[in-house]
């Protein structure tokens, strides 16, 4: 049974640069929830696996849900500053679109707000991206809860959601 796959993405301007920004709340404390999108053990649970050395400056990740034998990406780590911020990058090689991804978390009395957003360059699909990360993000508060990430569908995601998204974006 999934969640009820719901639109929480909203459009921000950053900089000069439009983001993709969605938030999801936790009632735990700030360092468990970034043990849980940064951890490869805890992030292979809802979403994929890192490997490498961050201290050189980039990972190699695999998004892992769907399919085990994913390609991996090289992420730069452009900021990292645990447990409040990390902000990578990563160039597709398919048509060099490079993927901005910033994290951000607060805690405030027990809760931690997580705050992912994502640069939207004009090539980036907000029609697939919007509900691809309302569904990995709701994944993330299954698996953080102790629920089996599998129990959240795609096909409760998309194409549902598209048309917000893409109407969001304008395109």
């Amino acid at each position: 049974m999934t969640p009820t796959a719901t639109a929480t993405g909203r459009r921000e301007v950053r900089d000069g640069a439009v983001y993709i920004v969605f938030e999801r709340t936790f009632r735990a404390p700030r360092d468990d929830v970034w043990a849980a999108v940064t951890e490869p053990h805890r992030l292979e649970r809802w979403i994929g696996t890192w490997s490498g050395d961050p201290t050189t400056g980039s990972v190699e990740f695999r998004m892992t849900a769907e399919d085990p034998d994913a390609a991996p990406e090289t992420h730069r780590i452009l900021l990292c500053d645990p447990p409040r911020r990390l902000v990578t990058e990563s160039t597709s090689p398919d048509d060099d679109t490079t993927w901005r991804i910033e994290l951000d978390l607060t805690e405030e009395r027990g809760v931690t707000t997580f705050r992912f957003a994502q640069r939207m360059e004009d090539a980036v699909p907000a029609e697939t991206v919007g509900p691809g990360w309302d569904y990995y993000l709701d994944r993330l508060v299954v698996a953080h809860g102790g629920g089996d990430a599998a129990m959240v569908e795609w096909d409760a995601y998309y194409p549902a959601l598209s048309n917000h998204y893409a109407e969001m974006f304008g395109r």
